[in-house]
Formats: structure tokens, C-alpha cells, sequence
């Protein structure tokens, strides 16, 4: 397949050597004399869905310098460094079973971060058995029987209904929509969602979704199907970088004048650049550069997100995606939760990550939630941006309130999650 993610993303070998600890992309650092406290990064950092691993583990280095420069996290008075060990689980469930048992056997984690999906249910067995502390991006991992997984920052697909209310009260002429995704544990439960919002919004999806194979590599016919229903909305799901950059160049080359939303935009400049400005002008997605102004707002709790952002681009120009800031922002809520327990160890951070029952987001104050939709409330869940692409750049045009939105439409969400077999008790 044609990669559309970055050239570091690209790279599966440094020195010869396959990409599958953090040693292979960033340096090891002793501190000597201080106790040190280790994390486990388990997420893809090659193949087709490394955008969302390998640009993460590199916000990961930053904060890791930013917090040990200023004296690490202080447990009883005692300062620990903060050292990641990362795994290439290449998004295979096998690999993901793999690089757990090292990292908790091997190299002593106190606890792991995931992207989630495909490759969560296998960890899960072994976080049970170990109670081992896992975080996802995707709370649609959650349900009864993952007690120690948590969703603390992204909350995916959940999130997706901010854009689609958006985009209702700020284009009320868009009166029907299309919807494609690969058909896979991203896919299916950002669909129902998108469903659901949609028909909150007063929109017709027009068509069943399209579900694709992800081994696709033509979407000339997937554009060519969803287009002939003449959608006034072409809604791309949470469709990998590499799935979302052909379909909006079919969509361009296609004639396509109307609106599109997404969950993703990755390296957009690239989108651009196989387009034009005018075509990409109004993309609605949910992920903002972390230079935009809005999140100076003192209601952000992520430290000084456009100094992030800077550092970031200074040293991987052109590789800041959806996940750069996120498993960073995980490390903020872990962080505080270990402070706050005067301990490491993961029963301990969990319990006080979930004391009272909220939590500082990224985004703002927010509530640990879930039960309704995925049988137990480990999903940190409050505002959301949605972003919009202006001019070339991505611009956040308003935060949004989830539960706000599922406290007037969890009737269509559980229907839609239901009617696509995506409720806890219905995943085997």
C-alpha cells in the first residue's frame, strides 16, 4: 500500500535494526542516584497504522525531559525519573500479547499505554491476571471485564458527535450524508456513532455505511459508490491516514464540492498539496494543532501546549498528528494519580485517578463515565474541540460538551451501537 504517513513513521529499521524498543528511536537516559519509575509504550510504530503509535511515543520523549528536568515525579519525598520502554506491536494481537508479558516481566512497567483496538483483547487477559494498569484511545475496548483498563484521554469514538453537531448548527443545508470506514475495531464502533449523530442532527444517511477491506488500495470505486448518492455530507469515520489521503484525492478528483468530516485529518499540508486550498477549505475532524490560541484557555490542563507543539515540530518537522499530544496528556493524569496515591504501583494510581469520580482532561474538567455504553465508567469523558480547517490550517472552532450531548440523545447512541453489534455484551 501507499504510505501517506511521514518519513519517520516510514522508517522500520534505524541502524539496521528493526524498530521495537524506544532505544532504537530515542536515547537512553541513566540518572544515576535516583530511583526510577518505568512505562510501557505497546502500540504500532510500524506498518499501516503507525501514525497513531510512533508519533505519540515521540511527544512521550518531550514530556519525559520536561518532567525529569524539574525534578521527576515526587513519591514520599522521593524524586523518580521517568523512563519509557516502548514494544512495536505492529497493531497484531499476537505481537501486543508479546510485548506485554516483556514489559511487565522483563522490564518491570508500572504501567502500559495503548492506541487499543484490534490488538487490546489479549492484554486485557494478562492485565486481569497481573493487575497491571492499561490505558487505550479507544473506550469501545472497555467493558465489565476490564477493570484495570482506563480511557483517560481520547475518548474515541465518542467524541466524533461534537464535529457532527458542529457542522448542523453551522451548515443547516447539509441535509444528507454518506458514511466509509475499513471494517475493523476503529471502523465499526466510530460508524454507529456517526450514525447516531447524524440522525440527532436531523441528517439522512443516505446509503448504508461503505465498509471497505483494510487491504484496499483502490478507492477510485469506494469514492465513485459513495458519491453517486450525490451526499450533500461525505463522512470518512475514523479512517487510517493512509485510507483518509486517497479518498479526499478521489473525492477532488472526482468533482466532489460538498462538505467532508472525518475523525482524523493527519498531515493535512499533504492533503492540501494533492488538492488544493479550496477543496479542503470547511474539513471538519477533531484533532487541532497544538499552536492554536484556544488552548491557552486556563480550562486546558495540558502544560504549555504551544511550546509542545513548537519543541515538537523543531524536532520532527512535519510529524505532529492526532496522537502527538495524547499519550503525553495520559502521562499528566498518571502522573498526578501516582503523586496523589504517594505511590507507582497500578492498583494504587488507579484508585486515585478515579477518586471523587472526575478528573482533570486535557480538555477540561471531566467525569469518569461509561456504564450506559460500555458497562463500567473507566472513560475520562468531558469537552471536546472541533476543528476546521481555514486557509490551509487547522483552526479550533468551539469545545463541546459530550455528556451534554449524550444526556439529550443516549437513546440513538446504545440503539446504533446495538443495531451494529458493538455494545459490550455483544463483543465476544
Amino acid at each position: 500500500m501507499r504510505k501517506i504517513t511521514r518519513r519517520k513513521i516510514l522508517e522500520t529499521t534505524v541502524a539496521g535494526a528493526t524498530l521495537a524498543s524506544a532505544s532504537s528511536v530515542l536515547p537512553r537516559i541513566s540518572w544515576a542516584g535516583d530511583d526510577v519509575v518505568k512505562i510501557g509504550f505497546l502500540a504500532p510504530l510500524t506498518g499501516e497504522v503507525a501514525a497513531w503509535g510512533l508519533p505519540g511515543l515521540y511527544g512521550c520523549e518531550i514530556w519525559a525531559e520536561q518532567v525529569n528536568a524539574a525534578g521527576g515525579v515526587k513519591i514520599g519525598g522521593k524524586s523518580h525519573m521517568v523512563e519509557f520502554v516502548s514494544y512495536d506491536n505492529e497493531y497484531a494481537p499476537d505481537k501486543a500479547r508479546a510485548g506485554a508479558q516483556k514489559l511487565i516481566n522483563e522490564d518491570g512497567v508500572k504501567f502500559i499505554m495503548m492506541l487499543g483496538g484490534d490488538t487490546m483483547p489479549p492484554v486485557v487477559d494478562i492485565s486481569n491476571r497481573t493487575g497491571m494498569l492499561v490505558s487505550t484511545l479507544l473506550p469501545s475496548d472497555l467493558t465489565p471485564d476490564t477493570p484495570n483498563l482506563i480511557a483517560p484521554c481520547e475518548v474515541h469514538p465518542i467524541y466524533n458527535v461534537t464535529g457532527v453537531q458542529w457542522l448542523a448548527e453551522n451548515n443547516p443545508a447539509a441535509k444528507t450524508a454518506v458514511i466509509c470506514a475499513q471494517d475493523d475495531a476503529l471502523g465499526r464502533p466510530s460508524v454507529a456513532t456517526y450514525l447516531a449523530a447524524f440522525e440527532a442532527a436531523g441528517i439522512e444517511v443516505v446509503d448504508d455505511p461503505l465498509f471497505f477491506d483494510i487491504g484496499t488500495t483502490d478507492f477510485a470505486p469506494v469514492m465513485t459508490s459513495l458519491l453517486s448518492k450525490k451526499p450533500d455530507v461525505l463522512c470518512l469515520d475514523t479512517c487510517y491516514a493512509d485510507f483518509v489521503h486517497p479518498l479526499a484525492e478521489q473525492a477532488y478528483l472526482q468533482g466532489y464540492k460538498g462538505q467532508i468530516i472525518s475523525c482524523t485529518a493527519d498531515f493535512y499540508d499533504q492533503m492540501i498539496e494533492k488538492t488544493s486550498v479550496e477543496f479542503m477549505e470547511g474539513f471538519i475532524f477533531q484533532f487541532p494543532d497544538f499552536d492554536d490560541a484556544a488552548l491557552n484557555s486556563a480550562a486546558v490542563n495540558f502544560t504549555n501546549p504551544n511550546g509542545f507543539f513548537e519543541e515538537y515540530n523543531k524536532r520532527w518537522p512535519g510529524e505532529w498528528g492526532a496522537v502527538s499530544w495524547e499519550y503525553a496528556s495520559i502521562m499528566d493524569l498518571w502522573k498526578a494519580g501516582a503523586e496523589k496515591a504517594g505511590s507507582v504501583e497500578p492498583q494504587d494510581v488507579l484508585a486515585a485517578m478515579k477518586a471523587g469520580g472526575s478528573g482533570l482532561h486535557a480538555f477540561g474538567e471531566a467525569k469518569w463515565w461509561g456504564k450506559e455504553l460500555f458497562g463500567i465508567d473507566n472513560a475520562l469523558v468531558g469537552d471536546w474541540p472541533v476543528v476546521v480547517i481555514e486557509n490551509g490550517k487547522a483552526v479550533i472552532k468551539e469545545f463541546k460538551s459530550i455528556p451534554a450531548w449524550w444526556d439529550k440523545h443516549s437513546d440513538l447512541m446504545v440503539k446504533h451501537f446495538t443495531d451494529m453489534g458493538e455494545m459490550y455484551h455483544q463483543r465476544g
